[in-house]
């Protein structure tokens, strides 16, 4: 018999580890375990996952009635019960957000396959299940197709969903799902993704389908089908992968040209406030020069004028000084002359 105190406790601790590990925010996400034949154990709707109590569980019923609990049952319990319904081998169902695998299944991206061994022989094939509004009936279908071929799926626009035999199982899905993600998406900004060889290939197949017991004729079927969704996946990638380089060289190419043009401007403007500068200092040297001729021909007149004066003062004084004497011998000038006064003091 099944220790249902016991196995809260287990519900609790992966809502701890779901929340530690950034898989599911606030209240996201949903943990159940089918413990009977008609009673699944089923976390709350609004309740952090990372909070959880034993007495936070609730118990519903296989028709979704909630039969136990102080809480009330999260919404999206539809979705486990359809499992547990279509999947008799399945106790755990865990649903959360985890954010690499949640951005395939926003990109509604499909899953590349053979690229790590760990992957490929505990995941195998990761379905995306058509988008539905959560909580209903309508909803939980949209796991039909594929809850027969794979323990977890990505569920388009929402996040995820994974099943095992214990709750650890079903978690370790998950996990193991989002550090690929994550690894597919580092790996795509650094280059492209390479793939094994066909030979590993088929030997990675053959340690998954041994391990679950597959007939081979239809590992051979599954394999044919995986490497043609491979070839349509790495086409896509190349294609993409060939638009967005040549988006990139044109952005390169534009940016090129504006440096090139503000760099030419810019050397048109200094060279412009150069010419400006050199024209200024030509202007003033041009006009010192200018103020310096004619400064010379100044101070030369100003010479030649310096030498008229003195000779002509000189003549003049000569000749006064003769006249006086003259006159003075002849006791005067013939004509009405005034003679110069005598300054005071000073004989005639």
């Amino acid at each position: 018999m099944v220790n249902a105190h016991k196995t809260k406790q287990e519900i609790c601790e992966i809502g701890r580890r779901i929340y530690a590990k950034g898989f599911a925010a606030a209240n996201d996400g949903n943990i159940s375990v089918r413990i009977s034949e008609n009673e699944v154990l089923c976390t709350p709707t609004l309740q952090c996952k990372g909070f959880l109590t034993p007495d936070d569980i609730t118990t519903v019923d296989m028709s979704g009635k909630q039969i136990a609990g102080r809480k009330k049952m999260s919404s999206e319990a539809l979705l486990h019960l359809e499992i547990y319904k279509q999947r008799a081998d399945i106790k755990s169902v865990v649903h959360c957000h985890p954010p690499h695998a949640t951005a395939f299944a926003v990109a509604r991206e499909p899953i590349p396959q053979c690229v790590l061994p760990e992957v490929e022989v505990f995941l195998g094939d990761v379905p995306i299940a058509r988008y539905e509004t959560p909580g209903g009936q309508a909803f939980a279908d949209t796991i039909l197709p594929f809850v027969h071929k794979s323990n977890i799926m990505l569920l388009a626009n929402h996040g995820t969903v994974s099943y095992g035999e214990t709750v650890e199982r079903a978690y370790w899905w998950t996990e193991i799902l989002d550090a690929y993600c994550r690894i597919l998406l580092l790996s795509h900004q650094l280059g492209r993704v390479q793939y094994v060889g066909e030979q590993k290939e088929r030997e990675l197949l053959d340690l998954r389908f041994k391990r679950i017991n597959y007939n081979p004729s239809v590992v051979e079927k599954i394999y044919e089908r995986m490497v043609s969704e491979r070839q349509q996946i790495a086409s896509k990638f190349r294609s993409e992968g060939e638009g967005e380089a040549a988006r990139i060289l044109g952005n390169k190419e534009r940016d090129l040209d504006k440096i090139e043009s503000e760099a030419y401007r810019e050397v048109q403007t200094i060279r412009g406030a150069a010419d400006a500068k050199a024209t200024e200092i030509y202007a003033r040297a041009y006009n010192q020069t200018a103020e310096a001729a004619e400064l010379y021909e100044f101070v030369k007149s100003m010479e030649t004028y310096k030498t008229v004066i003195g000779r002509d003062a000189t003549l003049v004084l000569s000749t006064d000084s003769d006249l006086f004497r003259y006159l003075k011998r002849a006791g005067g000038p013939p004509l009405p002359l005034t003679a110069p006064q005598a300054t005071s003091g000073s004989e005639p």
